[in-house]
């Protein structure tokens, strides 16, 4: 069902030159990520609007017309992530054998690195792949004397839920979304 890319889509910021971190569960389970490129934009449209699809079943509108809200609402969202976050690490979560399973987007900057943005498509939610990710992401900012910080929608309990589970503590309320921060402890490091 992907879309042909749509006029009009601010590219993709140059990657960094560095490679992608390599988490333990990704390996052994044949995952891998990659810089994410313009021709992905698709399959990145897709993605969005299988993270909105529960919300859009309830709207009285033609499947045609969904479809066209969504990738309205795709490229303002990605506008908005490669604008304000140019310095991001923009990664596509690849399986070997079944293709693109998601994307995150991570800012590497002191004193908090800033999980900007992640999404799994159905077939790849409750696996324990969004959780290895995010503890990667933890052990980067530790091994950087930092923290990691992130947004979640107040509407959506059961990323909250995952995030408290790694450790992750709510802080201030941003209208529909939850500042969330994680702090590492030397003691312990990224919750398992």
């Amino acid at each position: 069902m992907a879309s042909p890319l749509l006029p009009g889509l601010v590219p993709f910021p140059p990657g960094r030159a560095e490679h992608p971190p390599r988490p333990a569960l990704f390996t052994e389970c044949g995952f891998f990520l990659r810089p994410l490129r313009d021709a992905d934009l698709p399959w990145l449209c897709d993605l969005y609007a299988s993270t909105r699809a529960e919300e859009m079943a309830l709207v009285p509108w033609p499947e045609l017309v969904k479809r066209q809200f969504m990738e309205q609402q795709f490229a303002l969202q990605h506008r908005h992530y490669v604008t304000h976050y140019p310095e991001a690490d923009f990664w596509a979560i690849e399986h070997r054998h079944h293709g693109v399973s998601g994307n995150c987007y991570l800012l590497r900057t002191p004193p908090e690195h800033l999980i900007v943005h992640i999404s799994l498509f159905p077939r790849a939610r409750n696996g324990g792949l969004g959780s290895a990710l995010i503890r990667q992401c933890q052990a980067q900012a530790m091994a950087q004397g930092c923290g990691v910080r992130l947004h979640v929608l107040q509407s959506n309990t059961g990323a909250r839920r995952l995030y408290e589970r790694l450790g992750f503590v709510a802080g201030g309320d941003e209208g529909a979304h939850l500042s969330m921060r994680w702090t590492p402890r030397p003691d312990t490091g990224p919750v398992s």
